[in-house]
């Protein structure tokens, strides 16, 4: 019994310390040169996704330009990644988690209602205006919303992580495979309820 005893507390040991390495490793170079590049220069260096957005007519639906990286292979190991998002007017950015990073916006243009969760489920709310910064903790639930129903918004967003990662709270929960039964129990309502929100979370053809 001593034995299975000390064995968990080991493994319990091992599972925290792997919680505390979590996040982007450290590097012993200057930087991570992507497999199959041949020649390392400027351009390396260098990230032109955003150029879609100059003189570009402003999206209907909330947009998010990411520059992570998935989309700019050269931040491997720098710790670092942004992203652009564009929010109509009374468009939201739904409930998600960065599970790899906390998050620093900066709003350039329009005002947004923002807000976080912390795991005392206390929620933290504040209303931005051009020019603010605002700072979701790691890993923690939060959101945007433009509640001006005639101007947009414009903001951009850094993280501490090459690959911060997205985990949209509604798709998580409702368009994954998790069974319905379980979720009517879990949200105590019932089945058709939970069918009626998958529904209107699912894409549209």
């Amino acid at each position: 019994m001593e034995y299975k005893h000390k064995l968990f507390t080991l493994a319990i040991a091992f599972i925290a310390l792997r919680m505390a390495m979590a996040g982007d490793p450290d590097i012993i170079s200057d930087f991570i040169v992507p497999p199959n590049t041949t020649i390392v220069d400027g351009n390396l260096f260098t990230f032109t996704g955003m150029r879609v957005l100059v003189d570009a007519p402003f999206p209907t639906t909330f947009k998010v330009l990411k520059a992570s990286m998935a989309e700019f292979p050269v931040l491997n190991g720098q710790s670092v990644s942004s992203a652009v998002l564009q929010y109509p007017a009374s468009s939201i950015n739904p409930p998600h988690t960065h599970p790899r990073s906390a998050e620093l916006l900066f709003l350039l243009g329009g005002s947004l209602e923002v807000g976080f969760v912390d795991t005392t489920n206390k929620l933290f709310t504040q209303t931005l205006q051009a020019g603010d910064l605002f700072v979701f903790p790691k890993g923690l639930v939060h959101f945007q919303y433009n509640s001006d129903a005639k101007n947009p918004a414009v903001a951009v967003s850094a993280f501490g992580s090459a690959s911060a990662g997205t985990v949209s709270v509604p798709s998580a929960v409702f368009n994954t495979s998790i069974d319905d039964g379980i979720l009517a129990k879990s949200f105590k309502t019932d089945i058709a309820t939970i069918q009626k929100i998958k529904a209107g979370l699912s894409p549209r053809a």
